[in-house]
């Protein structure tokens, strides 16, 4: 194979190995989702919120903490982000004699043609990673202000709802951080297919173990579920629970009565 052919036979490959991991996970998210990080994280912030909005005016500091902290981590890699988008356009901008020493390393297609799409596919992917971290912020700072309000106590939808924009916001999140996981082999390709193509390899692998969950990880997040206790005002949301504590109330008020017969 000439070396001019390598970047139109190894990139599609492992652009095609990327694509196909990432299907198989959102396959995995939507079927099992309690397999993988990203559905047991949903499911788990769906319960936190819960938890926080039992009593908004007492768990209201914490849980607007902690919204903050996602909020710094998101303005963290938006900020990265449009930082390397700005200098990956003032490096292609800039007309020096860099290319001419750097295509020696090069194993490959040299061409201004394939340089200029590989410096673009960088671009672009940096800033999907910055747009994605922006509407992250956006659905963050909107569940502040929705996770503190009184009148949302002990409403099943106004809960809901609030769960339901947290989960955007990570979901948003998790989509700008794989941007930077899928910038590696776009990075890698600017010095030769063969790199870009090892790395898309190594990054399959390394992925399913950060995407896929152990059978411990699974136990404990749903054991911890079982163990919250609900306080008054919020048996409409546990039916179960409401049903044991009647029957709870009923054995007591028997035993009441069959103490006062004897009596």
């Amino acid at each position: 194979m000439k070396e001019s052919e390598l970047d139109t036979v190894l990139v599609p490959i492992g652009m095609m190995l990327m694509g196909i991991y990432h299907l198989w996970l959102l396959f995995t998210i939507h079927r099992y989702p309690y397999r993988t990080v990203i559905g047991l994280n949903s499911i788990s912030r769906h319960q936190w919120v819960f938890s926080m909005m039992i009593d908004p005016m007492k768990n209201g500091v914490l849980a607007v903490q902690t919204i903050r902290n996602n909020i710094m981590a998101s303005t963290l890699l938006a900020s990265t982000a449009i930082t390397l988008s700005s200098i990956i356009t003032v490096f292609v901008s800039s007309t020096t004699d860099s290319r001419d020493a750097a295509s020696k390393l090069v194993y490959g297609n040299i061409t201004p043609l394939i340089s200029s799409i590989k410096y673009f596919a960088l671009l672009i992917c940096f800033l999907a990673a910055f747009l994605c971290n922006v509407q992250s912020i956006r659905y963050y700072a909107h569940v502040s202000f929705l996770v503190t309000v009184p009148t949302s106590k002990g409403k099943r939808e106004a809960i809901e709802y609030v769960s339901r924009n947290l989960n955007r916001g990570s979901f948003f999140w998790s989509l700008g951080l794989r941007a930077f996981y899928v910038s590696f082999p776009l990075l890698l390709w600017i010095f030769g297919p063969i790199p870009m193509f090892v790395c898309c390899c190594i990054m399959c692998c390394i992925l399913y173990f950060l995407d896929t969950t152990t059978s411990f990880t699974r136990q404990l997040h749903t054991g911890s579920y079982k163990e919250e206790v609900e306080p008054e005002g919020f048996d409409g949301l546990f039916p179960s629970r409401r049903t044991s504590s009647v029957k709870e109330d009923a054995k007591s008020e028997s035993s009441v009565e069959v103490l006062g017969q004897s009596v």
